[in-house]
């Protein structure tokens, strides 16, 4: 398909049959292995050198935003769940409560040890390796 093809040449561009745009992830529920809607995701962060999405960060707890801690999540652990038009994970909430986590006004929480620490909780290969 050519660059030029109008079919791909808009930045408005939100799904396709195997693309999404970030803009559309943010907010999207995440579900646990039963269905029970467990927290929605505030962002994704993506690897510079490979281009791929390496963690979606889950919004959990707290109450209008007030106390919400953010639960980094490999993006492995994530399956997009077509009828509850959500991400379906295979942890509870109960699983999710003793994960690694942020708070919004940690800037430092991105290092490599920490995110050694989130693959490990989750029996993940981190995505550097």
């Amino acid at each position: 398909m050519a660059y030029d093809d109008a079919r791909v040449a808009t930045a408005d561009l939100k799904e396709t049959h195997d693309l999404i745009a970030s803009d559309k992830v943010e907010g999207t529920r995440v579900f646990d292995p039963s269905g029970r809607d467990i927290g929605a995701i505030e962002r994704i962060l993506v690897e510079k050198r490979s281009g791929k999405v390496s963690y979606a960060v889950l919004s959990f707890g707290g109450f209008l935003g007030i106390g919400t801690d953010h639960y980094p999540l490999p993006w492995s652990k994530l399956n997009y769940d077509t009828q509850l038009g959500g991400y379906r994970v295979d942890i509870t909430k109960e699983q999710l409560e003793g994960a690694p986590h942020y708070d919004r006004e940690s800037d430092d929480y991105w290092t490599e040890e920490n995110g050694r620490r989130v693959h490990d909780y989750y029996g993940v290969t981190p995505y550097w390796i």
